[in-house]
């Protein structure tokens, strides 16, 4: 269970950040959108609605999961580039996917992911080290910089990305 639930391995964050990590981080938030359009293209209702590993979301509701987590991340991120350590407001997520949006059809949730990281990579190419390192709180999980939620989101698309492409194979469609 725990290769379904972790298709790519925990979120590990570095020790040292190097410029390279923020490059990676920084294409990897940028790849997202096409790559998990490719994950969920050509899947039919019934498999949208097939959830990606037992007592899992389904692959809708993972969709629609990543467009609210990532736009929270988006607005974290100027948070913490204008404001002196802003505490974060976390959000219950297992809630979330039970309002009635999670089961829309997901195209328009695909096309605001697009929008979203246009965006949000805009800016971060555009961040020095002195941006990476500002300081953020969050009250679940302690004191974290711009770097982490690079490093973080970009784990997560590719967590999520691979939810839905393992799923796929492992049901051969």
């Amino acid at each position: 269970m725990p290769a379904l639930s972790y298709p790519v391995g925990k979120f590990e964050m570095p020790s040292g950040v190097t410029p390279e990590d923020r490059r990676r981080w920084i294409s990897e938030i940028a790849e997202l959108p096409a790559n998990f359009r490719a994950a969920v293209k050509n899947l039919d209702d019934p498999r949208l609605d097939t959830p990606y590993r037992p007592g899992g979301w389904t692959v809708r509701q993972v969709v629609h999961h990543v467009f609210d987590s990532h736009a929270n991340a988006y607005i974290r991120t100027k948070l913490a580039l204008t404001e002196d350590r802003p505490v974060l407001r976390p959000y219950d997520q297992n809630e979330w996917v039970k309002l009635p949006d999670y089961g829309m059809p997901i195209g328009g949730t695909l096309t605001l992911i697009e929008g979203l990281h246009d965006r949000w990579t805009s800016l971060l190419r555009t961040l020095g080290p002195e941006h990476c390192t500002r300081r953020l709180f969050h009250p679940e999980s302690g004191e974290h910089d711009v770097d982490w939620l690079m490093a973080l989101y970009s784990w997560h698309g590719r967590h999520h990305t691979a939810h839905v492409t393992a799923l796929r194979q492992r049901m051969g469609w």
